[in-house]
């Protein structure tokens, strides 16, 4: 949500930035006479990026690649579920519980405290009993269904609830568990009570009661006598037949039975996302086997061998592993080792607190009428370090053989561009968040040996290290800006990201083989077709919209402070304040809506449809749609022209299955599903900030011969909504 020039129909590249506050102070810390040739080289000796901002401990201090990489295990399964007439179901207790971690170096930094999942039973919270950040895990067979009974385990060793970790705006409209639920707050002080969760496998095909549904939220078991539970928690409760909803608990039923793919799951509470997920609780969830899931290869027809194994139930994280997910996000620290989020809007700005001389909500500012800017909430937020399945800069020893990486990019705001530093390693993407692509792409070949990776996205990729020499160390790189990205080459169209810290993302030290590697070669690999685009699917287009305040306006003073100016013809609204989705008007501009307003994506059960994303905001968005697996149709220029990604076709990288899309700005994305299950569901942009502050909306998928009309909403500000209203 940075400042942009307006994107110009037609254009190949994104629009360069205008200088933001923050970019232009980032900018002018850079030393004149540095610029790049190319990915790793510069002129002048110095690099244009320098660390962005974060807490108190200077990323430049922390040293790099000290601790080898952790293979997250695989969870136990507590049990099996025998059902007459069913699939036997492989039974889960997960708890989200809180504990130390050694994500910094060790002997450098202290332990970290964070959050994460673990088994439910387990008396002690550590790595040896199953608790990790990232959490372990789930492994799941095709059409096997998993039952999980997610416990909000967030309390002390005498059972007390724990607060957050990172400060939680409670002017937004969010979780609110003091009450009124599900609705805004008025405190500009951040919350202290409960911590409420709801776990979301992202991109499970499942009823919507175990989609983890934002409102459906529930705090430790024993908080409610004082707070309260989601809206959906209580609804869905009420409309389940067993205990599958109790306190302190919510037990969910995921089918399994869609193309195997690599999954994840996190939190996904109204409003608070962004410091749920950013304190750790997230880990894999991979589903396996199905005819999608049969590889041949192409030379004699015979079985595709892919590397492997994968992490087991035996807990052995630095054990011997050929396939390997890896979750890569950005995170920034304190000298005590804390994890570091911003409690200020001011930090946004480039400010000191005392700096930013507005009213927040819900004081008055112009006009007489309130503030609509949140106190606490930032637009986005880009760590200074990177973290790797727990770790800061681990490094990893490989073999000179083939390995299959699960990459997941589990930042808050942060696109990646992902690149290794040796061009002798061979890259292959075989799949994305769908299961397998229609076919190997060779990414050196395709696309530079970059990967583009927004938010939420995954890529199931072969890394083949044969041919580079053994004793070599190689960086996992990453070309992507250190502030929110629009499209366009690195070193063009934006600066990389600071080479000596967001730069660099993990290290892998090249060794001999230890046997000989029998993986079929990926150019020869063959995978099952994807079904072709339906040309004749209805078309149902939706937008994407940024706002700045309505009633705050603002100039600098001669001070460098931002101070409210009322009357002061140069004064500009202050923002933005929110991003939201919503559908067009008339004349095809935006029209902005909030979660609360009612519902306009409708679709028929059972019916395939066309969603046309339409960005008018500055940036790109990961839109992720729950429940579905979409294919990318393409991508236009408004009034015409080729996309920002190169391409008006999906990217081959984007020719399989998704359930996140990239939609770039000033551009139209278009993206077909089926929706198959009845109920109420979510999109969002899949930037968490965004998502926490409107830019997420529910939609029905309606059942014609089902009436829910009847189902009450609870306390919300909307009861009377009209449920698939246009």
């Amino acid at each position: 949500m940075s400042k942009r020039r307006p994107n110009i129909p037609g254009q190949h590249r994104s629009p360069t930035p205008a200088p933001s506050r923050r970019g232009f102070l980032k900018g002018s810390a850079a030393l004149a006479g540095a610029y790049w040739l190319g990915p790793n080289l510069m002129v002048g000796g110095r690099a244009i990026a320098a660390p962005i901002a974060g807490g108190t401990l200077d990323p430049t201090l922390v040293p790099k690649y000290r601790a080898p990489l952790v293979k997250p295990p695989a969870f136990r399964r507590d049990g099996k579920i025998k059902r007459t007439g069913g699939k036997n179901s492989d039974y889960y207790e997960i708890a989200m519980r809180q504990f130390q971690q050694q994500i910094l170096p060790a002997g450098t930094a202290p332990m970290t405290t964070v959050w994460s999942y673990g088994p439910a039973k387990a008396t002690t919270v550590d790595l040896a009993n199953g608790f990790f950040y990232p959490a372990f895990t789930v492994e799941n067979k095709w059409q096997k269904p998993a039952v999980v009974k997610w416990v909000n385990g967030l309390v002390d060793d005498m059972g007390n609830p724990l607060p957050h970790l990172l400060p939680v705006d409670q002017t937004l409209h969010w979780a609110n568990p003091p009450g009124p639920r599900d609705m805004r707050g008025t405190s500009q002080e951040p919350y202290t009570g409960p911590v409420p969760m709801v776990t979301h496998v992202h991109g499970a095909h499942t009823t919507e009661e175990s989609d983890g549904y934002p409102e459906a939220w529930y705090l430790p078991a024993g908080a409610v006598a004082n707070y309260t539970t989601g809206t959906y928690f209580d609804i869905f409760s009420d409309e389940v037949d067993d205990d599958a909803f109790g306190d302190g608990y919510a037990t969910f039923t995921y089918p399994n039975d869609q193309r195997a793919t690599t999954l994840w799951y996190h939190d996904h509470t109204l409003g608070m996302t962004r410091v749920n997920v950013y304190a750790g609780p997230a880990g894999f969830w991979l589903i396996r086997g199905g005819p999608d899931d049969e590889v041949l290869d192409s030379r004699d027809g015979a079985q595709a061998i892919l590397p492997g194994p994968a992490p087991d139930t035996f807990i052995d994280p630095f054990g011997t592993y050929y396939e390997i997910p890896i979750a890569i996000q950005d995170r920034s620290f304190d000298a005590d080792g804390g994890l570091f989020y911003p409690d200020n809007r001011a930090f946004f700005e480039d400010l000191e607190p005392d700096q930013l001389q507005i009213p927040f909500i819900p004081d008055v500012a112009c006009d007489g009428l309130p503030s609509d800017v949140p106190p606490i909430w930032l637009p986005e937020f880009f760590g200074n370090m990177m973290v790797v399945n727990g770790q800061t800069w681990p490094f990893l020893d490989v073999e000179q053989r083939r390995y299959r990486l699960r990459l997941l990019n589990g930042c808050n705001s942060r696109f990646l561009i992902l690149q290794f530093s040796d061009p002798n390693v061979a890259v292959w993407q075989i799949g994305a968040e769908g299961g397998f692509l229609p076919a190997p792409v060779d990414v050196n070949g395709a696309a530079g040996g970059r990967i583009l990776m927004a938010p939420a996205e995954r890529a199931d990729v072969i890394v083949d290290f044969t041919n580079v020499p053994a004793g070599t160390p190689v960086t996992l790189m990453n070309l992507g800006p250190d502030e929110p990205f629009g499209g366009g080459v690195p070193g063009v169209d934006f600066d990389p990201a600071d080479p000596d810290s967001t730069g660099q993302v993990m290290e892998f030290r090249v060794m001999p083989a230890a046997t000989i590697d029998t993986t079929t070669p990926p150019q020869f690999l063959q995978f099952p077709a994807v079904p072709a685009i339906d040309a004749l699917a209805p078309v149902r287009p939706v937008s994407l919209n940024e706002e700045e305040s309505k009633t705050v306006r603002v100039v600098t003073d001669v001070d460098g402070n931002v101070v409210l100016a009322c009357d002061n013809p140069s004064a500009e609204a202050f923002g933005p304040t929110a991003a939201l989705l919503g559908t067009l008007n008339p004349d095809n501009t935006g029209k902005p809506l909030l979660w609360n307003d009612p519902i306009t994506e409708n679709p028929l059960l059972g019916a395939t449809e066309t969603w046309e994303i339409e960005n008018f905001t500055a940036d790109a968005h990961p839109i992720h749609i729950h429940l579905v697996q979409f294919q990318v149709v393409g991508r236009e220029a408004f009034g015409g022209g080729l996309s920002v990604a190169g391409s008006n076709a999906p990217l081959p990288t984007e020719t399989g299955y998704k359930d996140t899309v990239i939609s770039y700005p000033g551009e139209t994305t278009r993206v077909q599903a089926r929706f198959d299950i009845a109920g109420r569901y979510v999109w969002h942009c899949h930037i968490v900030e965004h998502e926490d502050n409107e830019m997420m909306r529910p939609y029905d998928i309606v059942d014609d011969d089902h009436d829910d009309g009847d189902r009450e909403d609870g306390d919300r500000e909307d009861g009377d909504r009209e449920d698939g209203d246009d």
